[in-house]
């Protein structure tokens, strides 16, 4: 009787003998002799000839360049107004671009400016009036200018607004007494020296074509549709604010759709959704054309991770409406720089968007779930689209569900399958158990090893002044990243059965064995994931779905006992997740690269581009990379992998891996021409200087160092950052506030300015023995900072501004951004302080008011001017004179 070891040897070395009794060795032997010319093509003795490695690597990249990527892109063809006659009721993308190019010509539009605050606001009047000549009967528009003051606390400052504007425009049907209304806002302001054409003049245009069609249409709307074109949106978020807490109609808004930009063109995003109405994103999918929707925005999005805020929050946190945001995102380079213009974006943009805009207005309009929203709230939901052709969304406890239903299956296949493979080896469970225990960690050492090899590369490019190589050719992260990753994943499989080569266990099945692990490994991951509710766990899933899929073909075929035609279902069903991963990593990566441009110089960008490499890496390579095990020469195709990282970081050292291109790919510093005054309790000027505070966007502040004017005489502010308060610099925003420790200070001539900040100190009133008041004026320019910091032990206890820092002991020095439009009229306010030591002998607490003058350029000095040029033309300065002075009182 043979051993279990013999029975093992014999499978592996079958006998020539046709008369053995063994049926595995029959079947093995009946194979050998009946090789069909496929199998000689590919095959020789069990591996794959290593000349197809080549072509296995290149099916997958070909996926990604010619289905994934297109389907990223791609837009539908735009309606022109000749053609208006054989669409009536459809949205003419044409007309849309004439109202932006309309809208584009008043200029930058900041708040207080004559663009902004007059000019903008005759546009859209007269852009009222031709609505109503052209309106059906069956419609009623109403509209109206508001002109608000308020204020409310936006992360780390107090938002101050005093005379701001919106535009608000109501189609209702006529003789209609409903109350739900359905909210569309978009903002028509712009950043400074910035068009504004993505963001969010386009979506401006777009609205305005809607009400256009809506109002033209025999169809009527169920409930009124308000459109909000919102006058300070980049302030941050007044305007909406002031709507949402102090128009007549915000008290009837019972859902909402948010229009906004990060980029300039491509197809909209829907990244944020309810909260806790699954509904609206029903609606969604039963209305748009072109969807393009993720929950994993959604969850970065709301935990931070990108650089922007949109009204969407002011609307769900001041007015608890819920309802969807959406964004352009392609081409951030151009977001909030002077070369966001109307000839970038293409007319399928405006096509893209105002078909799913108009067909969700309509949706939602006459929804029955809008009369009362309350009725279903139901929790969050999970939403992705599929190429972009298809919506797919669920509840977050269903996806909870799929998700463990998924992974329990998937673990259960797995271990049929190491039972089975058990039998046929003639082991015992136990031993096929260990074996996959060991190659469990190796997996995981795999993963470890290309997570850790792809940031170490990461570092190496910081270390070496390199970050960002792929800021232009971003074909640079696969080779730098991608390639370090893969490498990693497959040469650690590689040395471990190189040095288990003696071992006479069947490759194919070792190979199997790693992908079960990989699959249980992901199995956990989803499971852990729903168990701290990440509801994009469902990324997770989807790979150890087909990955199960093509498992259980193979067992059900017995492919799986084959050495290598188990390869083909694999393969197979491993296409639909790499199109869904590729697809959503190259809008992931299209979105992020732009924005590292704009991350602050305390960053590593290459960190955020290996976290994303390593995150869909792992997705999408987990489960093809351990193949390249099954090629002959195996080794040096999983080293050629490391050789094109080498080789792409010699191309990151050369021009190609200069980040920025002129207009394109601009780098980004702020620049602010400045006057800094300190005073001393005697309210004597102890302090003067002058000079250009620069404030750089991103990681390479060194790159303009042999261009820059005087930049010899650049210092760090680390000195006034530990002696002055807020660094003694006139801090625009929150945001200004944070990076403020990387700012530079080069001295310079004096700014020239109409008017400086006046504060004027109208009262002093001692309250009691331990309390005082004071109350003061302050004049200047629209748009100032004021850094109030109680001096030892004094603290306020009542102030005019929003209560909530004193009432939550936010840290000190409180910052308070103000902004006027239409309303110039000086700021009053009162401090009233805690003096608990009852000393009067020395200052209460030390103000700080900051200056901004962001729209006028003939304030710019003949220095400043010159200044600015002598950055390189690949950098966009954002640039206004700036002044700053301190008081003790």
């Amino acid at each position: 009787m043979s051993s279990k070891g013999e029975i093992r040897r014999r499978v592996m070395t079958p006998n020539t003998d046709t008369h053995t009794s063994d049926p595995l060795l029959q079947q093995r032997i009946g194979e050998q002799r009946q090789r069909s010319f496929w199998h000689r093509f590919f095959v020789e003795n069990g591996k794959i000839k290593w000349h197809w490695s080549p072509v296995f690597l290149s099916f997958w990249l070909l996926l990604y360049f010619c289905i994934a990527i297109p389907a990223f892109h791609r837009l539908p063809t735009p309606i022109n107004i000749a053609d208006e006659a054989k669409y009536p009721d459809r949205f003419i993308a044409e007309r849309a671009e004439k109202n932006l190019a309309k809208l584009i010509e008043l200029g930058p539009r900041v708040v207080g400016s004559i663009a902004n605050e007059q000019n903008s606001v005759k546009y859209f009047q007269k852009q009222l009036k031709i609505l109503n000549a052209d309106i059906h009967s069956v419609h009623n528009i109403e509209a109206d200018v508001q002109l608000a003051s308020g204020s409310y606390c936006h992360w780390d400052m107090v938002n101050m607004y005093q005379g701001i504007q919106n535009v608000v425009i109501k189609i209702a049907p006529k003789h209609s007494n409903s109350t739900s209304y359905l909210l569309v806002n978009s903002h028509y302001d712009s950043v400074p020296h910035g068009k504004g054409a993505g963001d969010d003049g386009t979506m401006v245009a777009v609205m305005l074509e809607i009400i256009r069609v809506l109002a033209k249409s025999s169809k009527q709307l169920r409930n009124p549709v308000v459109f909000l074109f919102n006058g300070a949106e980049e302030n941050p978020l007044q305007a909406s604010h002031a709507f949402i807490t102090q128009h007549k109609w915000a008290k009837h808004i019972k859902a909402l759709i948010n229009l906004d930009s990060c980029g300039s063109g491509g197809r909209e995003i829907l990244f944020q959704s309810g909260p806790n109405h699954p509904w609206l994103m029903k609606h969604y999918r039963i209305a748009v054309m072109h969807p393009y929707a993720s929950t994993i925005a959604e969850e970065m999005f709301q935990a931070h991770l990108i650089p922007s805020d949109t009204d969407f929050r002011i609307f769900r946190d001041h007015g608890r409406v819920p309802g969807l945001d959406m964004a352009h995102q392609y081409n951030g380079y151009v977001y909030h720089t002077r070369f966001d213009v109307p000839e970038i974006i293409p007319r399928g943009t405006f096509q893209n968007t105002g078909d799913n805009v108009l067909a969700l207005v309509r949706e939602i309009a006459n929804a029955p779930e809008l009369e009362d929203p309350s009725r279903y709230s139901e929790g969050h939901t999970i939403f992705y689209d599929v190429l972009g052709r298809w919506l797919i969304f669920y509840t977050e406890t269903e996806g909870i569900i799929l998700n463990v239903f998924v992974s329990l299956v998937a673990i259960m296949c797995c271990t049929y399958s190491f039972k089975q493979m058990a039998q046929n080896t003639g082991q015992k469970m136990s031993t096929v158990a260990n074996r996959a225990l060991r190659l469990f960690g190796i997996q995981i050492l795999a993963v470890l090893a290309g997570a850790t090899l792809c940031f170490f590369i990461g570092m190496l490019m910081d270390f070496m002044h390199m970050p960002m190589s792929w800021f232009t050719n971003s074909w640079l992260i696969l080779g730098l990243y991608f390639c370090s990753l893969f490498f990693g994943l497959a040469i650690v499989p590689a040395a471990y059965f190189n040095a288990q080569r003696k071992d006479r266990f069947p490759l194919g099945y070792s190979i199997q064995i790693l992908l079960h692990c990989h699959c249980l490994f992901l199995a956990f991951l989803t499971l852990i994931a729903c168990v701290i509710g990440i509801r994009s766990a469902f990324m997770i899933m989807i790979a150890v779905l087909f990955y199960t899929s093509g498992l259980i073909i193979n067992l059900t075929t017995k492919l799986h006992n084959k050495s290598l035609a188990w390869l083909v279902p694999h393969i197979i069903c491993s296409i639909p997740p790499f199109l869904f991963y590729s697809y959503l990593g190259h809008g992931s990566f299209v979105a992020f690269i732009p924005m590292t441009g704009r991350f602050g110089s305390s960053v590593n960008p290459d960190y955020i581009m290996c976290a994303f490499t390593v995150g869909m890496g792992i997705l999408v390579g987990g489960f093809m990379i351990p193949v390249l095990n099954l090629f002959h020469k195996s080794k040096p195709i999983i080293c050629s992998l490391f050789a094109i990282t080498v080789i792409c970081m010699i191309f990151a050292a050369t021009p190609i891996g200069f980040p920025y291109r002129p207009e394109t790919n601009v780098q980004r510093f702020s620049v602010l021409h400045t006057r800094r005054v300190f005073h001393d309790a005697l309210n004597a000027v102890r302090r003067v200087e002058t000079g250009y505070f620069i404030l750089p966007q991103d990681r390479r502040t060194y790159s303009v160092k042999n261009d820059l004017l005087n930049m010899s005489l650049a210092q760090n502010l680390n000195k006034d950052c530990d002696e002055e308060m807020m660094c003694g610099l006139p801090l625009y925003n929150h945001r200004w506030h944070k990076a403020r420790s990387s700012a530079m200070w080069i001295p310079g001539p004096d700014p020239k300015f109409d008017k400086v900040p006046h504060l004027k100190l109208l009262s002093k009133n001692q309250l009691s023995k331990k309390s005082i008041r004071y109350e003061l004026e302050l004049s200047g320019p629209d748009h100032m900072g004021i850094f109030i910091n109680p001096l030892g032990d004094r603290k306020i206890y009542s102030w005019s501004f929003h209560y909530s820092p004193l009432r939550l002991e936010w840290e000190k020095p409180y910052f308070i951004y103000f902004s006027y439009g239409k309303d110039s009229s000086p700021l009053k306010f009162k401090l009233e302080f805690d003096n608990p030591s009852e000393d009067w002998s020395s200052p209460i607490f030390e103000i700080g008011i900051a200056g901004h003058w962001t729209h006028n350029e003939s304030t710019h000095t003949e220095d400043f001017t010159k200044f600015l040029k002598s950055f390189p033309k690949y950098v966009d300065a954002i640039a206004w004179p700036a002044y700053y002075e301190t008081r003790l009182f």
